[in-house]
């Protein structure tokens, strides 16, 4: 029976790293951000924080790689760690929500952008349940095809960005320092963190390629160390370039920050230039979930806990090619359907419970084999320690934020737990 091949280096795992992280959110989430908190330091110091408390959780995941290359990612760590039932409840919210949602809406933003700048006269799911086969197909070709794709993608976006970065610092015109404002709360800290988070999110994906790495236990915790530092990098540097040209006042005025940077220095023209980018972001970030997430579905029917023709790779191209065309359809139906935003809302209160469990993992695979030959989570326990208190806070802070949407997503696990069963009485 044919498996996957290892084709894939740190480069490209660099690349799927970025690739996860950096979607549309960075082009918007600035103004959520200032609304919050009102001066250049407090704005930059939250996407500082974020990148911080990312940086702990790639420390975790690069140690975890080294100790279980194998396919699924953070699939197998949930699973050999605790019991194949949280890695199970993992791929299942994987598939029904975090990121089947994720694309589906990432998907519609993308057509909006692509109609708007064609002026094509078709309907927004029309387009995106387009762009999403065309994905599929493409990572139905090969892990190498998928990532030629990602890599083109992820650099086209970064070109985008850099421009947008350039932009506000070399051209735009310097801001009032200050920034009014209601005095710093608590409660308006967390708020501006849970958009940083947000668009933070995704590195832990890169993970699931573990098994189409060529040297996994060194290249995978190459990747992500790189990956996420470049990331914040870039997230830094677009305020910066969103405060110098509007100011805090102006980015906390402005719900489309990139644009408004753009629009200021070059006019009309600018605009449509990062217009340009944010499509080319969006179709960069659906292709990383597209080459991405069906390894963890492949993992769970290896496991013998879905269904056995998700486990089949094909003998020429070497990809899970079922549970590829499987996400494709997942996240097309949910596009097609309309309900992406109200999936959106249940997403947190889902993944974060799996990331304060993976970073509990470390402690437990510590505790069995004593650490990883290839990497050492620097500074562990105090560093793991923290990075699952932010996660669990997270889930806590979600739970008193959105207690309806944090419900339905109890509930899905719940139902997956009921799914479970049956599979498991099966096997």
């Amino acid at each position: 029976m044919p498996t996957l091949a290892r084709r894939l280096g740190a480069f490209d795992a660099t690349m799927i790293v970025m690739g996860g992280i950096i979607g549309s959110g960075i082009f918007i989430n600035p103004h959520v951000v200032a609304l919050h908190v009102h001066t250049p330091a407090l704005i930059l110091g939250a996407w500082i924080a974020g990148g911080a408390i990312a940086l702990l959780g790639a420390f975790v995941y690069a140690e975890l790689a080294a100790l279980r290359p194998e396919a699924g990612g953070q699939y197998a760590y949930l699973r050999d760690a605790f019991h194949p039932a949280v890695a199970f409840l993992y791929g299942w919210a994987l598939l029904l929500v975090i990121q089947s949602g994720g694309m589906a809406a990432v998907a519609v933003t993308f057509a909006k952008y692509t109609i708007n700048l064609t002026g094509l006269a078709l309907a927004d799911w029309l387009v995106a349940t387009i762009a999403l086969a065309i994905l599929t197909a493409i990572n139905m070709l090969g892990v190498r095809s998928g990532s030629n794709t990602q890599t083109v993608l992820m650099l086209l976006k970064l070109v985008a960005i850099v421009m947008l970065i350039g932009t506000g610092i070399f051209f735009g015109r310097k801001s009032a320092g200050g920034g009014a404002g209601a005095p710093l709360t608590t409660l308006s800290w967390m708020a501006a963190m849970t958009p940083v988070m947000f668009a933070y999110g995704g590195w832990q994906t890169s993970s699931f390629m573990s098994a189409e790495l060529k040297r996994p236990e060194r290249d995978l915790g190459i990747a992500l160390l790189a990956g996420v530092i470049g990331v914040i990098l870039v997230y830094v540097g677009v305020n910066i370039a969103c405060l110098r040209t509007l100011g805090p006042e102006g980015l906390a005025a402005t719900p489309t920050p990139a644009s408004a940077v753009m629009q200021t220095v070059f006019g009309e023209r600018g605009a449509q230039l990062i217009a340009i980018g944010i499509a080319v972001s969006t179709l960069g970030f659906l292709s990383q979930g597209m080459l991405t997430a069906p390894r963890v579905y492949y993992a769970m029917a290896e496991d013998g806990l879905f269904f056995r023709a998700v486990a089949r790779v094909h003998p020429v191209t070497r990809v899970p090619y079922i549970a590829i065309a499987l996400q494709g359809a997942v996240a097309i139906i949910i596009a097609v359907s309309g309900r992406y935003e109200q999936i959106l809302s249940y997403v947190v209160a889902t993944d974060f419970i799996f990331f304060g469990l993976t970073g509990a993992a470390l402690f437990v695979f510590r505790r069995k084999l004593g650490g990883s030959a290839h990497f050492r989570a620097p500074g562990h326990p105090i560093t793991t320690i923290v990075f699952t208190a932010a996660c669990w806070a997270v889930v806590v802070g979600t739970a008193i934020a959105s207690p309806k949407q944090s419900a339905i997503g109890y509930a899905i696990l719940v139902a997956g737990g009921a799914a479970y069963w049956l599979w498991a009485r099966r096997k």
